[in-house]
């Protein structure tokens, strides 16, 4: 009975410890598979991270990817509308390197080989006037913005920058290295491509090295057609006009506001920032250099530090730039044609009203060839009275547009009339005498007799008495004189002079 006991207490024995092995073992399975499952999907998650992040930014330094996974989340809490991606954030992080990342990674013509050279530079269009581009490059301007053209508000016709070709073609003469901008009013991504292919035919023929910008303003107005467009909607149009304007051969950038530009405001600047320069406006009390960097906080290539710029050769306020690149040499014009000298846009300045109508002078005007007295214009002929031209516009400021024989001339309107019946009063001899007489013609008779002089006085020694005149006799009074009370008369083929108290009406 014991010997029994003592067989089944050991049997029971060998099954505990195997039991407790077994046990042992599945903890250590257990263990080692848990550790591989983590290594496993930690390395995946890890490498995921990298691959999306090498997809959004291409070439991005790693350490940098590692810092926009930890600030994504902190990002989205401070503003949980945006929708921008982590690229984007980064930039509102760290704005001096996302701007040089940025600038590498943007479309870029390989026309002109850029420089990390700070430039500064003016934007312009016809609102400047006639601009003395000599005067400007003497200022120190290295570049040049320009607008080519633009589509109209309402009508959504695409018309030239009057000023465009002339700016162009100075600017260059004058060693200014230019770019251009559009200002656009697309509803749709194939009105954007449009606006570009014409941007790049019309400025084919100039040496264009700077970008070529997309800009389009004043889209809250109800009455621009772009009015109601979605932010997404207006972003489609300029990332259109942008790569088109790429395939035609330059550097695209987009022009927009700090206050546009940040949070996606009215532009996903975070889909357009990582394929475009990006060019902000943004002015601070104090302007460039005093104030050294944009407010900006995403990455720009040109920043519009003021609106209200002073420079030499322009007589209005200008737009000025500070770009964070420049040029090593001017880029060849894409086509090799030379364009036709271009004259500037007289009008450029003034609002004239169209209109169709004959005018003949007053009297006799002087016709220019600007619409100024200054000593910038030229007397090109003149309009008599009786003489006819054709009027097609008035200006706001009292000029008006004449075409005669074809050719175009300007005259101030005042000297001007619409009635061709029209015949100058006849002007008075200019006797040198200081007492003025109003012309008439009417016989008169002396009232008692009456002494007739060479000049109205009679204190004046040169007035001498030509002539004795008794009362009855009649002569003609050519003169009244109502200051002095004296009266022109003709007397046997002399003027002479009585004084008109003296005289009446000849019956």
């Amino acid at each position: 009975m014991s010997e029994k006991r003592h067989k089944r207490r050991r049997k029971q024995g060998i099954n505990n410890r195997l039991v407790l092995g077994i046990g042992l073992l599945t903890l250590w399975i257990l263990a080692f598979s848990i550790a591989v499952f983590f290594l496993f999907f930690s390395g995946k998650d890890s490498t995921k991270g990298q691959t999306d992040e090498e997809v959004i930014s291409r070439e991005e330094d790693p350490a940098e990817e590692g810092r926009e996974e930890k600030k994504e989340p902190e990002e989205k809490k401070e503003d949980m509308e945006e929708k921008e991606d982590p690229q984007s954030e980064t930039n509102q992080i760290s704005e001096e390197t996302g701007a040089e990342s940025e600038i590498t990674k943007v479309l870029l013509s390989q026309n002109a080989q850029e420089t990390d050279e700070v430039t500064i530079g003016i934007d312009v269009s016809r609102f400047q006037g006639t601009i003395d581009w000599k005067a400007v490059a003497e200022a120190g301007i290295e570049f040049a913005m320009i607008r080519v053209g633009y589509r109209t508000q309402a009508g959504g016709e695409i018309r030239e920058d009057t000023n465009a070709r002339y700016n162009m073609q100075e600017a260059t003469a004058n060693g200014i290295q230019i770019g251009a901008y559009f200002f656009s009013t697309a509803l749709t991504k194939e009105e954007a491509e449009e606006e570009a292919r014409w941007t790049a035919g019309y400025i084919s023929q100039y040496a264009v090295t700077y970008p070529v910008a997309y800009n389009c303003e004043g889209f809250e107005n109800p009455e621009n057609r772009q009015y109601g467009l979605t932010v997404s909607q207006r972003t489609d149009c300029a990332e259109a006009f942008l790569k088109e304007i790429y395939n035609q051969g330059y550097t695209p950038m987009f022009y927009a506001s700090k206050s546009e530009l940040e949070h996606d405001a009215k532009w996903e600047t975070s889909r357009l920032e990582g394929q475009f320069k990006i060019w902000v406006s943004q002015y601070p009390a104090a302007p460039y250099p005093d104030t050294a960097v944009s407010g900006y906080g995403g990455a720009h290539a040109m920043w519009q530090y003021t609106n209200n710029g002073t420079i030499a050769g322009i007589s209005r306020p200008v737009d000025v730039n500070v770009a964070y690149f420049g040029y090593e040499a001017s880029a060849d014009a894409l086509n090799p044609d030379t364009p036709e000298t271009a004259g500037a846009d007289a009008e450029a300045l003034m609002n004239f009203q169209e209109v169709d109508e004959t005018v003949t002078a007053k009297e006799t005007v002087n016709l220019r060839d600007i619409p100024s007295q200054g000593e910038d214009s030229t007397v090109l002929r003149e309009l008599a009275n009786q003489e006819t031209a054709q009027r097609t516009g008035i200006s706001d400021s009292g000029w008006s547009r004449l075409i005669i024989d074809g050719e175009r001339y300007y005259a101030v309107s005042n000297y001007l009339t619409t009635d061709l019946s029209y015949r100058p009063p006849v002007k008075e001899p200019d006797d040198g005498l200081k007492t003025k007489f109003q012309s008439v013609s009417e016989y008169v008779t002396p009232k008692i007799e009456i002494n007739l002089r060479m000049l109205p006085s009679v204190t004046n020694p040169d007035a001498v008495v030509a002539a004795t005149v008794k009362a009855g006799e009649v002569f003609v009074r050519t003169g009244i004189n109502t200051d002095y009370g004296w009266s022109r008369v003709e007397y046997n083929g002399q003027t002479l002079y009585c004084v008109s108290s003296y005289l009446t009406m000849a019956e």
